[in-house]
C-alpha cells in the first residue's frame, strides 16, 4: 500500500478501509488516530468538478463521537462551549466551538442531540474525550462519557439526496439542514444527518455497528451507479472556497472563536455560564488581534501548502496562508489566513510569498469565495 504510512495498530483502520483500498485510494492522513483517505485516482481538480456535479462516497469514520450521557449531560456540554445549547431540540445538529478557560479552541465539533440527557460530539482532530472526562471528574458531574461504535460515512454532492432516497425512502427528503432522522438499514435503526464537510450538499450516515460497514458501503455504491458515484474525500478546493476551516490548520488552542469568525456562536452577555465566559468577554472588549480571511492571489498554480506562506502588506508580514491551492473555477489561487487587525479589511491588497520564491499579488475576500 503506497500510503506513506508505517501502519500499526496505533493507527486505526475503519469499517470501510477494505472498500477504500479496493476503490484505489492513493494516500491517507491520520485524524483522531484513525485513517482518513485523502486521494483517489482523480486529481484534486477532477475530484472538485465531479463533487460539484454528481455524488461521492467518503469514509469519514475519523469523525469520532464523544458520547455524553446522564443527568448532567447538558450541563457539561454547556460548560465547554460558549454557544447556547439549552434550546436545542432532539434531532438537531449544532456547530459548537469547544474552548478552554482562556477561550482557546480545543475543537469545533458538530453537536447532535439524541435525547435530553444524551449528546454526541462529532469531533475534529483532538482528544476531546480526555478533555471532557477530566472536566466531568473535576466538576463532579453525573455523566457517562465514552466513544461509541459509530463510524460516519458521508455521501456528498448535488445528487446525494436522490441516491439516498432510493436506498432509504422518500422520508429522507424531510430531513432539514443540520437535522437528523432515524432510518432502517439491515434491521437496524441508523442516524442520518443532512450535513457534511463540503459546500455541495449531502448527508452523513452515522453507522452504529462497525460490522455493517462493508454492507453499507456496498449498498450506497450499488445504488450510486445510477448517479455516477465515485469514491472521494474532503476536497481542498471546495473547502477553501467555501470557508470550511480545519482544526489543526486554520486554528489551534492558540486561537479563540472571535478570531475565527465564530462570534455568532458565542453567548457573552452572561445569560449562559461557560468555562471561557470571562476570557471571551475580555477578548471581545479589547477586540481580537486578528481575524480569519480568504485570500485570492495570482501567479501560476501554487504547490502544496505543507508549511505556512507569509502574507505581507506594504512589506510587513500580517498573516500566513495555512491552506492554499489553485481554483480552476475562479482561475486564481485561493487561501485561508489569519490577518492582523491593521490589515484585515476586505479588499485589502496583499502579497503572498510562496515556496517557489515568488511574491504574488492578492487581496482579502469574504467567504464563500465567488
Amino acid at each position: 500500500m503506497a500510503d506513506g504510512l508505517n501502519m500499526s495498530r496505533r493507527i486505526r483502520r475503519t469499517p470501510y478501509t477494505d472498500r477504500v483500498e479496493q476503490a484505489g485510494v492513493r494516500g491517507y492522513s491520520v485524524v483522531n488516530h484513525m485513517l482518513l483517505p485523502k486521494a483517489f485516482q482523480r486529481s484534486v481538480e477532477e475530484d472538485y468538478w465531479h463533487l460539484r456535479e454528481y455524488v461521492q462516497i467518503w469514509d469519514v469514520s475519523c469523525q469520532r463521537q464523544v458520547q455524553i450521557q446522564g443527568p448532567d449531560a447538558e450541563r457539561l456540554v454547556q460548560w465547554i462551549t460558549p454557544r447556547k445549547i439549552t434550546n436545542a431540540k432532539v434531532g438537531q445538529c449544532l456547530y459548537v466551538p469547544i474552548v478552554d478557560h482562556n477561550g482557546g479552541l480545543i475543537n469545533d465539533p458538530v453537536l447532535l442531540k439524541l435525547a435530553d440527557d444524551r449528546f454526541w460530539l462529532s469531533i475534529a482532530d483532538s482528544d476531546v474525550l480526555l478533555y471532557v472526562t477530566g472536566l466531568a471528574l473535576g466538576m463532579g458531574y453525573d455523566v457517562q462519557i465514552d466513544e461509541p461504535d459509530v463510524s460516519p460515512l458521508a455521501v456528498q454532492g448535488p445528487l446525494a439526496e436522490d441516491l439516498l432516497v432510493d436506498l432509504f425512502g422518500e422520508e429522507l427528503r424531510q430531513v432539514g439542514f443540520f437535522k437528523f432522522g432515524m432510518f432502517e438499514f439491515q434491521g437496524t435503526q441508523q442516524l442520518i444527518a443532512r450535513s457534511g464537510y463540503s459546500r455541495q450538499g449531502g448527508f452523513e450516515i452515522y453507522l452504529d455497528d462497525s460490522a455493517l460497514g462493508p454492507v453499507l458501503w456496498d449498498a450506497v455504491w450499488k445504488v450510486g451507479q445510477n448517479y455516477n458515484i465515485t469514491p472521494g474525500c474532503p476536497n481542498l478546493i471546495d473547502r477553501i472556497e467555501g470557508g470550511l476551516f480545519s482544526y489543526g490548520n486554520e486554528m489551534t488552542r492558540e486561537n479563540n472563536p472571535l478570531e475565527i469568525g465564530l462570534e455568532k456562536f458565542c453567548k457573552l452577555d452572561g445569560s449562559v455560564d461557560h468555562i471561557a465566559l470571562k476570557a471571551l468577554q475580555q477578548i471581545a472588549a479589547d477586540g481580537p488581534a486578528r481575524q480569519i480571511r480568504g485570500v485570492k492571489f495570482g501567479g501560476p498554480a501554487v504547490p502544496a501548502c505543507a508549511k505556512p506562506w507569509p502574507v505581507l502588506c506594504d512589506g510587513t508580514q500580517v498573516g500566513q496562508i495555512t491552506s492554499g491551492i489553485w481554483s480552476p473555477r475562479l482561475e486564481e489561487n485561493v487561501g485561508i489566513s489569519l490577518i492582523d487587525r491593521v490589515a484585515w479589511t476586505i479588499g485589502q491588497k496583499v502579497e503572498v510569498k510562496t515556496p517557489d520564491g515568488l511574491m504574488r499579488a492578492g487581496e482579502l475576500v469574504n467567504f464563500p469565495m465567488n
